[in-house]
C-alpha cells in the first residue's frame, strides 16, 4: 500500500507520520511482475533522466 501525503515547505511532518515512515522503513521490499527489480543499467539510467529532470527544473526556475 502506498500512502502519499503533501507538506509545504515550512510545514514538518507530525509524530505520526514519522512514526508511519519508520515503520515503513522496517519491511521488506517486494519486488513483483509489475514492479521488478532494476538492473544496473536500469538505476543508471533513471539516475540520468532524475538529473537531466532537475537541471531542466533549475533552468524553468531561474
Amino acid at each position: 500500500m502506498i500512502r502519499t501525503a503533501t507538506l509545504d515547505r515550512n510545514q514538518k511532518p507530525t509524530k505520526e507520520q514519522i512514526e508511519q515512515i519508520k515503520e515503513a522503513a522496517k519491511k521488506e521490499i517486494v519486488f513483483d511482475e509489475d514492479s521488478p527489480e532494476l538492473t544496473p543499467a536500469m538505476e543508471k539510467a533513471f539516475r540520468l533522466a532524475a538529473k537531466n529532470r532537475n537541471t531542466q527544473r533549475e533552468i524553468n526556475i531561474s
